[in-house]
């Protein structure tokens, strides 16, 4: 059973409370994970700083020296995912003032972003280039790729049975876990 933090507490382990009592089950795994990696990061960078003393000045040299090491779009993620612990801190009385008020984002510049998907021009093209023979071989399956939107995760999970060759319908229940440890999972919708 978890305790009552209270303001002498160390906010690192405020926010791994925080987040055991708030998120885990509520959220994918995936957002879970990102908020365990955020808690990591605040035990690295302020492992001494107590409850009580996460003023606005502590608080914003927390964020400059994360985003030091990532971009300002990971800084701004990052302090979202500790606003809404703060907050709370605020709420229960273990913090007076709200130190997330007027936060300044700072970053890295971004790297330049490889491209992850075709233009329309690049799609017609490579669909006048496939060989679709009378038996299913790849061109087939990106050929269904390309007409449905579907992603590859997707794509990966389809079986014979989710066609219906009547309705010209494909149903997708079900996605490839490319992210944790693989497998098969069923959508939550």
């Amino acid at each position: 059973m978890l305790c009552d933090m209270n303001s002498t507490a160390l906010f690192y382990e405020y926010y791994a409370q925080w987040i055991e009592v708030y998120k885990k089950g509520a959220i994918r795994e995936a957002t879970l994970a990102k908020y365990l990696m955020t808690q990591k990061w605040v035990e690295k960078l302020i492992p001494e700083v107590k409850v009580s003393e996460l003023t606005r000045t502590a608080y914003q040299q927390l964020l400059n020296e994360y985003a030091k090491e990532h971009e300002r779009q990971t800084t701004l993620d990052f302090h979202h995912q500790l606003k809404g612990a703060v907050l709370d801190a605020v709420d229960e009385g273990l913090l007076s003032r709200n130190p997330t008020r007027k936060a300044i984002i700072k970053g890295k510049t971004p790297k330049t972003k490889k491209i992850k998907y075709l233009n329309q021009f690049e799609l017609h093209t490579l669909i006048a280039d496939l060989d679709i023979k009378d038996t299913p071989n790849w061109d087939w399956f990106i050929l269904l790729v390309a007409k449905t939107g579907m992603r590859f995760s997707e794509a990966l999970a389809i079986t014979p049975e989710d066609f219906d060759f009547a309705r010209q319908t494909l149903s997708i229940s079900k996605t490839w876990d490319y992210k944790g440890d693989g497998g098969f999972f069923a959508d939550k919708k």
